[in-house]
């Protein structure tokens, strides 16, 4: 099944999941009769049960979509029971399956960021390159790099990206003394800097304006960061920060990297103090609001605070581009770039209203429809056997660690997840493989008892790791769930952790359990001549993709899984071995 990612819902969250509500849709209306209970107990932001609010008015998209893949859907509401450990994860969830009046709300939200911008629209207010009053739409901003050879402070912009086209460079070119030099064996420069919401020093990367794009008269332009720019950042130094702006130490664990992440051990860290002052000044003024409408007025906010309006924005160089282009801060991780971008707070927000606003639009009304509870899914206040059907997508063991990832968030809702009994593999959680598989133990037994006899449970699921794979399927199978069929999720696009890191696997096998544990185990085969196989069947597709070792080593894993054995092999060392056998494969006409 394709994921039908890039709807109004998906494009609301805050941060990306890994399959659509429209997709999973699909799954309930296949699995469930209309009136049926369906329950996520990893429900991240909701997506389940914005799925079962979509069963009761399917777009045609939806409809044309079961037809092609010729699912018995039967359409019509349902009712969903989300639970949720993460703080931010179920204030999303509960936003978007129960939102205000969308025109109510879009109405607030307008008036409140016409009122701050009016009076503080002069924090993105430069000269454009005639010298006429523009408005600023983003700033590239450049560490700086001490030169090898002449000692000058030159910054990276200066020395390793070009535009038309639009590169990045990994040597550092000199643009003083003309010394080349990879990026990584040049000095960055540090300096002391005050804070004044602590009250004291912290030593940082140093950081400079380097390139400002904006807009004047609804003409869009670009020029190299001048005097007129640092005038306004000294200006924005005198200002005071908002008082509500948290000041809330950073939780590092798995994310933190001695680099990057120099000098930074509070929230505020994250942020410009252009962009702080911004969002500090729109968060307060959300209080003012009639009180209906905060929650969902902060999750507008939310929905593009850590991805845009924090230093974890960045530019990227396309290939044929002439210009560099501009991308939000990547999933999973709490990555800053040596181009960190600020962007336009105000402007950002304007746009994501439209989003957001077509979102409660479709949900507007089921209010009825979800219970959204914020808590660990390993003890489940649910009767035994009041569960249709099970939808869920668990943490993928190491994948990411959710608890610190939406920290950024979390801190401006004053509330922070307990990863106490988060279900991750975390060395600085203390977890292993194997606890890792206890918490999915302990929560699969819950869905156990409280689906039906007939009930099933589609569980979502990746890993690279071998180790991590039977530990899902340990514990399914110790909870009583037996393994009845696996498929693929096809999706267009996966995470940056996903993409970029070595041993991946794209494409997340879906996994139907049922409560018949009984049945005897399949031979599954010894690893190359089950490869053989689905290279075999891959061939005889129409999409390229299915020939991919990511793909087939999803497959592979699948297969051992509903043979109920371990599966044998790390993703590394099959993509290592698989590249040795592709020559074997294209000449058998594979």
């Amino acid at each position: 099944m394709r994921s039908t990612r890039g709807g109004p819902l998906f494009n609301a969250f805050p941060y990306p999941t890994k399959i659509s509500p429209e997709a999973i849709a699909l799954f309930i209306a296949t699995h469930t009769p209309p009136g049926a209970t369906v329950f996520d107990g990893f429900a991240g932001s909701g997506t389940t049960g914005l799925g079962a609010i979509l069963c009761a008015d399917p777009s045609e998209d939806m409809k044309c979509e079961a037809k092609r893949l010729s699912l018995p859907v039967r359409w019509g509401p349902r009712r969903a029971v989300l639970c949720e450990l993460g703080v931010l994860g179920s204030f999303i969830a509960r936003t978007l399956c129960s939102p205000p009046d969308p025109g109510e709300f879009r109405r607030a939200a307008e008036q409140l960021l016409h009122d701050v911008a009016r009076r503080h629209g002069w924090l993105y207010e430069t000269a454009d390159p005639s010298g006429s009053t523009g408005t600023i739409r983003y700033v590239v901003w450049s560490d700086i790099f001490r030169c090898p050879s002449c000692r000058k402070h030159i910054s990276l912009w200066d020395a390793c990206v070009s535009r038309e086209p639009a590169q990045i460079s990994g040597t550092f070119s000199c643009p003083s003394c003309g010394h080349h030099a990879d990026v990584g064996d040049v000095q960055r420069v540090r300096e002391n800097v005050v804070d004044d919401l602590l009250g004291e020093d912290r030593r940082i990367r140093r950081r400079q304006p380097a390139w400002v794009y904006g807009e004047t008269a609804g003409k869009n332009w670009s020029r190299k960061a001048s005097d007129v720019d640092l005038s306004l950042l000294q200006r924005i130094e005198s200002e005071p920060i908002p008082p509500c702006v948290p000041r809330v130490g950073i939780p590092w664990g798995d994310l933190h990297r001695s680099g990057y992440h120099q000098g930074m051990t509070h929230l505020h860290h994250f942020y410009t103090r252009r962009n702080l002052i911004s969002f500090g000044l729109l968060w307060s003024a959300v209080d003012r609001q009639p009180e209906h409408l905060r929650e969902a007025l902060r999750f507008w906010l939310l929905s593009y605070n850590a991805a845009h309006t924090t230093i974890m924005t960045r530019v990227v160089a396309k290939k044929g581009q002439k210009d560099l282009v501009v991308t939000s801060a990547q999933p999973g991780v709490l990555y800053v770039s040596g181009l960190p971008v600020e962007k336009n707070v105000f402007s950002g927000l304007r746009r994501k209203l439209n989003t957001i606003s077509r979102a409660f639009e479709l949900t507007h009304g089921h209010a009825d429809t979800v219970r959204v509870y914020n808590g660990s899914c390993l003890t489940v206040d649910l009767p035994d056997e009041s569960v249709d059907y099970v939808f869920t997508d668990p943490p993928f063991g190491g994948n990411i660690p959710y608890s610190e990832v939406n920290f950024v968030n979390e801190a401006w809702l004053g509330q922070m997840t307990d990863s106490g009994e988060e279900a991750i593999v975390s060395n600085h959680q203390g977890k292993t493989v194997d606890d890792y598989q206890n918490l999915l133990l302990r929560a699969f037994r819950e869905v156990n008892r409280i689906l039906r006899p007939s009930g099933k449970a589609t569980v979502v699921f990746h890993s690279a790791s071998a180790r991590v794979w039977n530990a899902l399927r340990d514990a399914c199978d110790q909870a009583g769930l037996r393994v009845a069929r696996t498929s693929i999720l096809d999706k267009t696009q996966g995470s940056f952790k996903q993409i970029t890191a070595q041993g991946t696997v794209r494409g997340d096998p879906l996994i139907l359990l049922s409560k018949d544990a009984t049945g005897p185990n399949r031979a599954a085969g010894q690893v190359w001549v089950v490869t053989d196989d689905l290279v075999r069947q891959a061939s005889l597709s129409a999409d390229p993709t299915e020939m991919t070792p990511q793909r087939v080593y999803s497959r592979l894993a699948a297969h051992y899984v509903v043979c109920q054995q371990d599966v044998p092999i790390d993703a590394g060392e099959f993509y290592a071995q698989f590249a040795e056998r592709q020559a074997a494969y294209a000449n058998a006409g594979a």
